[in-house]
């Protein structure tokens, strides 16, 4: 991730399209919604943004076809939920290949699908679940940043081995291939972003703190 441009097959293109489009279009909807409910958070919508464009965009080569970064995209999520990351990913992605060369318009779906669906609903999901649990927020969104960050990777690891299946063991063989080449740059990546997140929602709740806690994302008000 960014599987690069032309790399993928054609139907394998399309179909990681259609399946990226119905999560844009809701995410649309979603940015719309919390807008007119929430407009003072507006700002703090256009940092996650901002901060998925910057993180995504700091590339090292790895796998053929492809490379590894980290994805920005679990802020977003735990402030605002997966979905509003479906658009402002597909956003991204789309400056990124146009102005960076940096992934690509044919594989602009399967990006889509991997960073700004995947990864975002995992996070959301394992920052609710370890609120359930009771964990400490700083515990709680570093978790959600480092695993949906890796839940990314996964899917394209995924998205890669069923484009190109090895020879010999097939799927299986092919997505142990790419996910175990990834892992020697993503699993350090994934925590380090893990810690910036940490880092910058700090900040952002100290200057939202009495509308973050409205949204259940913090406890208490700081101090």
């Amino acid at each position: 991730m960014h599987i690069m441009e032309g790399y993928l097959p054609v139907v394998h293109a399309l179909g990681w399209s259609v399946a990226s489009a119905p999560f844009v279009a809701l995410g649309f909807r979603s940015i719309k919604r919390q807008a007119e409910e929430r407009p003072e958070l507006k700002m703090v919508l256009g940092v996650s943004a901002a901060f998925t464009f910057v993180l995504s965009a700091l590339k090292l080569p790895s796998v053929t076809g492809s490379c590894s970064h980290p994805t920005g995209a679990g802020l977003g999520a735990i402030l605002f939920g997966p979905l509003v990351m479906a658009p402002i990913g597909a956003i991204v992605l789309l400056f990124q290949a146009l102005l960076l060369a940096h992934g690509g318009l044919t594989t602009l779906g399967a990006n889509v699908f991997s960073m700004a669906v995947v990864g975002p609903l995992v996070a959301c999901g394992i920052f609710k679940l370890a609120q359930g649990l009771r964990a400490p927020g700083w515990l709680a969104i570093l978790a959600a940043a480092f695993l949906g960050d890796l839940a990314t990777y996964i899917t394209t690891s995924f998205q890669l081995a069923l484009a190109f299946p090895a020879v010999h063991g097939g799927l299986w063989a092919s997505f142990l291939k790419f996910a175990g080449i990834f892992a020697f740059t993503q699993i350090p990546l994934a925590l380090s972003e893990g810690f910036l997140t940490v880092i910058v929602f700090n900040l952002l709740a100290r200057h939202n703190a009495h509308a973050f806690q409205g949204m259940g994302l913090i406890r208490e008000v700081p101090e």
